[in-house]
């Protein structure tokens, strides 16, 4: 469903009027896929409800794909989801989107990490991998553990912004394999860090500035690993809205592959808030 939402609290109403500030529309989908037997995905969201929640927290997405061939793996997904987003909710107004998702990434692998172990005696295995983007002024903080992916699309193009946890990519970062050799290695499934499997995991986090009509595609590997990059690019940049352009791109995926689970999350930037840094602290840039 795409949302769109109107944001007022009182002088926050004419604040919004006088200056521009962050808003974006989105659309999310999850489906089974073709294969299948159940969904092992999972997305969540928290969007803000007034201008100030705007500027003190702005958006969150996130999106986990439970790992196949072990146990739990929905359970995994959504564990890591909505540990995330009860962390958002309840973080200091103004924090720092880049020092607070690895914390909140972190604590989710942490959380899922203990609900296996009291999952029964002897503990059982559970891994998700998690995407998280947080969005405010003008910038979007992505922090990832896995191989679920976030693109952007601009003007037609889009780029990767994330990095697979993967062993083959990890080869192809070290030049052991060519790109080429990585996306047709046996192992470009299989994940070098996941959530859940340690007490501890390595949190990569990255941040863009974003523009009037960017669109954040957050989508697990049933999306991508069946439909190109520049099919996304295509689908997104063409279609009349967010929801035709989400349906196109989950159809798009069940007819070229449909063997995994298939997640994403479409976010279009509507308006920013230009703003730069001073010790840590926004100003508004003119």
């Amino acid at each position: 469903m795409n949302h769109r939402q109107e944001l007022r609290d009182g002088a926050g109403d004419n604040l919004l009027r006088q200056h521009p500030m962050l808003d974006v529309e989105f659309a999310q989908l999850s489906d089974i896929g073709r294969v299948r037997p159940h969904n092992e995905d999972y997305v969540g969201h928290i969007a803000p409800t007034t201008p100030t929640l705007v500027r003190t927290h702005g958006w969150l997405f996130a999106l986990a794909d439970g790992v196949g061939g072990q146990e739990k793996g929905e359970v995994a997904s959504r564990t890591a989801v909505e540990s995330v987003l009860a962390g958002f909710r309840a973080a200091a107004g103004g924090e720092s989107h880049s020092a607070l998702l690895p914390r909140l990434v972190q604590a989710a692998n942490t959380r899922v990490f203990e609900t296996g172990l009291a999952a029964s005696p002897g503990g059982v295995a559970m891994a998700t991998t998690l995407v998280t983007c947080a969005l405010r002024f003008d910038r979007a903080v992505l922090a990832h553990v896995g191989d679920s992916r976030c693109y952007l699309v601009r003007r037609g193009h889009a780029t990767v912004l994330t990095r697979d946890h993967t062993f083959a990519n990890e080869q192809a970062r070290l030049g052991l394999l060519s790109a080429k050799e990585a996306a047709e290695a046996p192992t470009r499934h299989v994940l070098s860090r996941s959530l859940g499997n340690d007490l501890f995991v390595a949190v990569e986090t990255d941040e863009t500035q974003v523009l009037v009509g960017d669109v954040l595609v957050l989508c697990s590997d049933g999306l991508h690993g069946a439909v190109t990059a520049s099919q996304i690019a295509s689908i997104v940049t063409h279609s009349a809205d967010l929801d035709a352009a989400a349906g196109k791109l989950l159809t798009t995926a069940n007819q070229q592959d449909g063997s995994d689970n298939v997640s994403l999350q479409l976010i279009r930037v509507r308006s920013v808030e230009r703003v730069g840094m001073y010790r840590g602290r926004p100003y508004r840039l003119r």
